[in-house]
């Protein structure tokens, strides 16, 4: 089976544009673990546009599965994550004026970072992921910099459509493949929705797929429960397609 991870930043968003307390992403969360996922991914941004201290906090204290923080390579992050002492850090890009997060890590250009937010990991027993382009050198170099797993960033497979897409799929798989052959872990994320998942379901070397927003938005219109139970089933869709023609392996 693929880890289902769900992304509540969004639930936060929502919280937030009001002020109030509610709705609160730590309940949601809760809601997710009941509908059958495997975890629960927050990003914690450096402007706390979404995901606060607190949220974090008390996600850690609530929790049941397991918790993913996203978050820049920064000190001031790398110091939260030594507090917190989540399950997973996935380290990603940020960049203020971004409406979300666009593109992967380049772990060749931030290597002295990342190497600083590695050791961090390693010294509090934290899982370290890096969220990274399907490019196949940043994956041997994410190996190097002591990530268990590697995150593809599926958002140009998403936007893509007809033969674009194929390609971008088969770039996805191959950065798959040799994340694997190298002992990383293989996860995916970002665009990802009920009707585009089952093709990187398929990829037979991916473990792990984090989806937010289209859960968010599905939840509007028929409830947190049944957005993620219906995104299990399309996962699991994908996951039975793996080792046939129309997956290309």
């Amino acid at each position: 089976m693929v880890r289902l991870h769900i992304n509540i930043d969004h639930v936060a968003t929502i919280r937030n544009a009001r002020g109030t307390v509610y709705p609160d992403p730590v309940l949601a969360a809760g809601v997710c673990e009941l509908a059958g996922a495997d975890g629960i991914t927050a990003h914690l941004r450096e402007d706390r546009r979404h995901i606060r201290d607190d949220d974090i906090v008390r996600l850690r204290r609530s929790l049941t599965t397991l918790l993913n923080l996203e978050m820049a390579a920064t000190d001031e992050m790398i110091a939260i994550a030594e507090r917190v002492v989540p399950d997973v850090v996935t380290l990603v890009p940020e960049r203020r004026e971004e409406l979300t997060t666009e593109g992967g890590l380049d772990v060749i250009a931030a290597r002295a970072s990342v190497e600083k937010a590695s050791r961090a990991c390693a010294a509090r027993g934290i899982k370290l992921s890096l969220f990274v382009a399907a490019d196949l050198e940043q994956i041997r170099v994410s190996r190097e910099l002591g990530a268990s797993q590697v995150e593809l960033h599926t958002g140009e497979y998403a936007e893509a459509r007809g033969a674009a897409r194929a390609e971008s799929l088969s770039r996805l798989t191959q950065a798959a493949r040799l994340a694997r052959q190298l002992g990383l872990e293989v996860a995916a994320g970002h665009g990802l929705t009920r009707e585009n998942v089952p093709a990187i379901a398929a990829i037979r070397e991916v473990e792990e797929l984090n989806i937010g927003h289209s859960v968010v938005a599905d939840a509007v219109l028929v409830g947190l429960d049944r957005a993620v139970r219906d995104l299990r089933a399309a996962v699991d869709r994908g996951v039975g397609e793996r080792g046939s023609t129309a997956s290309g392996r």
